[in-house]
């Protein structure tokens, strides 16, 4: 099911792009250049001030949640004049560029970049309310200005290196920093959340555990515990099946996961409430506890669907249609997210999403004829690398057709998409995937 669910929620199936034609969506309240870094870096030197980068996804549910739930927040509004915003959609062959320069591990990435050097003196993955954006900004602004003394100091090295993607020495510096705060430290939970993104990026598991075990207490009532929560219980699940700490470590993350949920702050986003779930669902999978794991996927449903129903755009409904098709697909009722992707193909005409779901839904229910003209509907819309996993789910539903010449033709279409994206989007590992893929075709 971990497979399954990183596919899903990884490759294809998460939060729809804004489509030219869709409903009226909340208003932005930050004025973002779209797609423009030299436009940004000009603006933010004229105007002596740091630029703050949005680097997104149109697959990515988080990024999406963001966009409905927290860039439209009218707090964020005297924010407007102290950055200069830019927003670089990452499947734009257009930003391979910015991408070679400011790497993307995972989706959302922000960055706070200095014009003058054009460093990125702090990096944060992933979701954050209105509140902790708010903290991201003033943490920002204060890196950019410059040298800093004491602990600030090590805090903004271990930044500049999480910039960098050096993650093994942001690791040591983010823990050299928390070593050294002083109680009640303001940028504590940002910096356990990066700091547990940097271990998992060097496949330290065992520190990541530990490190959100020993954190959450001092998180206790805060919206980071959700991400704490999650990112430790992930690891701590990651360990060796004969490794002696991981039954305390995985029993004690899945209780503060589930306390996480029981309690939900109304701060808290649902987005990462729901990705607590599947946390959940995993553990109680790798515990071969089937009935404990269909209740944790029936829940999680139960929350989506509320979630959706509570919906006021179609943008912030349309949040929750990766982590539902997920759920439905783990019960065995793909049925139940036909309606809902229709909706969304509905409302969102330019967007590739809702019909890149509904091919795996039909897939899912064997029925192969609308599998294939859903998938026809996603590629005449799809760009950038998402086209490789549409194509690639393409060639498998194919396969199970029993058409092994298209099966082929997809696959060979899907590795001339990866071979054609510019340094920056181009994965080796990925290329090598798809030709041994192709290969093992009848």
């Amino acid at each position: 099911m971990r497979l399954v669910r990183l596919t899903l929620l990884l490759v294809l199936l998460a939060a729809p792009a804004l489509a030219t034609s869709a409903p009226p969506a909340a208003p932005p309240v930050l004025p973002f250049v779209e797609d423009d870094y030299a436009r940004a870096l000009s603006e933010a030197n004229a105007r002596g001030l740091p630029i703050f980068v949005e680097a997104w996804a149109p697959w990515c549910h988080t990024c999406r949640s963001m966009r409905a739930f927290v860039f439209t927040d009218a707090s964020l509004k005297g924010r407007a004049r102290q950055f200069v915003w830019l927003s670089i959609n990452t499947e734009r062959k257009g930003n391979a560029p910015f991408l070679m320069k400011y790497p993307v591990e995972a989706w959302p990435t922000f960055f706070v970049v200095d014009p003058k050097t054009e460093t990125a003196v702090l990096r944060f993955v992933g979701g954050a309310t209105v509140p902790e954006v708010q903290r991201l900004l003033d943490e920002g602004r204060l890196a950019e200005r410059g040298p800093q003394r004491g602990v600030d100091e090590i805090l903004a090295r271990a930044d500049r290196l999480y910039g960098e993607k050096k993650n093994a020495e942001a690791a040591a510096a983010y823990r050299e920093a928390l070593s050294k705060a002083p109680p009640r430290w303001k940028p504590y939970a940002r910096v356990v959340e990066s700091l547990l993104f940097a271990l998992r990026r060097i496949d330290d598991h065992a520190g990541c555990a530990t490190t959100a075990r020993d954190a959450l207490p001092k998180l206790e009532g805060l919206p980071a515990a959700a991400h704490v929560a999650e990112s430790g219980l992930d690891c701590a699940l990651a360990l060796k099946a004969d490794d002696p700490a991981r039954p305390a470590l995985v029993a004690t993350l899945a209780a503060d996961a589930r306390d996480v949920i029981a309690h939900r702050r109304p701060d808290v986003a649902a987005d990462d409430i729901s990705s607590l779930y599947g946390s959940l669902e995993e553990e109680r999978e790798a515990a071969g506890d089937e009935e404990g794991r269909g209740k944790v996927l029936s829940d999680w449903a139960a929350f989506l669907e509320a979630e959706a129903a509570k919906a006021k755009t179609p943008d912030a409904r349309a949040v929750f249609d990766s982590h539902r098709l997920s759920v439905y697909l783990a019960l065995g009722q793909p049925e139940r997210a036909v309606p809902m992707l229709q909706a969304s193909a509905k409302d969102f005409p330019d967007d590739y999403n809702p019909n890149a779901r509904l091919a795996l839904a039909y897939e899912a229910m064997k029925d192969y004829e609308r599998a294939l003209q859903a998938s026809d509907k996603a590629l005449s819309k799809a760009y950038g690398p998402r086209m490789i996993g549409i194509l690639t789910a393409r060639s498998r539903i194919c396969q199970e057709k029993g058409d092994a010449v298209s099966a082929r033709i997809a696959m060979e279409e899907a590795i001339r998409e990866a071979e054609a994206l510019p340094p920056g989007q181009r994965s080796e590992g990925q290329m090598a995937s798809l030709r041994k893929k192709l290969s093992e075709l009848p």
